[in-house]
């Protein structure tokens, strides 16, 4: 899977699931108060943080692969916080060729390719089964972590 395929699929999946979570808040706040109602928040909400935090992490290894800025990357990771703008800012990276290239497994001319942090994504991306256990490992804890912590705005 190229870069910009993992980047965009992960993309859509967030701005998908703020729907599944605005669909939930209709259905607890205006068409099902009450216990019921509050299930569709639970699913919704549970769905889309697991997917935002899965989208904050891609934004980081895609564009630390595409040698985005620092800036730009946080940009990316912000756009998933704000309903759909992850949509638009994945048009305009795509748009723009900030999401060409393949996976960077080999050391370039590129002065940035010296740095530890280009060594250390290259192994990975030379390893890629360890690469996926690590992402996925990382985005478990996470997210246990921020459910043992408990819900945005705390429990309603």
């Amino acid at each position: 899977m190229s870069p910009r395929l993992f980047y965009r699929t992960l993309a859509f999946a967030e701005a998908v699931t703020w729907t599944l979570l605005i669909l939930g808040l209709l259905m607890k706040y205006v068409w099902v108060p009450g216990e019921v109602g509050d299930l569709g928040v639970r699913v919704g909400g549970t769905i889309h943080g697991f997917v935002f935090l899965a989208y904050a992490m891609t934004a980081v290894l895609v564009g630390l692969n595409q040698r985005w800025s620092i800036g730009l990357i946080a940009l990316g990771v912000v756009t998933a916080v704000v309903p759909y703008a992850t949509i638009p800012f994945d048009l305009w990276a795509d748009r723009t060729g900030k999401l060409n290239g393949s996976w960077r497994r080999t050391e370039t001319d590129h002065p940035g390719d010296k740095t530890w942090v280009d060594r250390l994504l290259r192994w990975f991306l030379n390893h890629p089964v360890i690469l996926i256990v690590l992402f996925v490992v990382a985005l478990v804890v996470i997210f246990a972590t921020l459910l043992l912590v408990g819900p945005p705005g705390g429990d309603r």
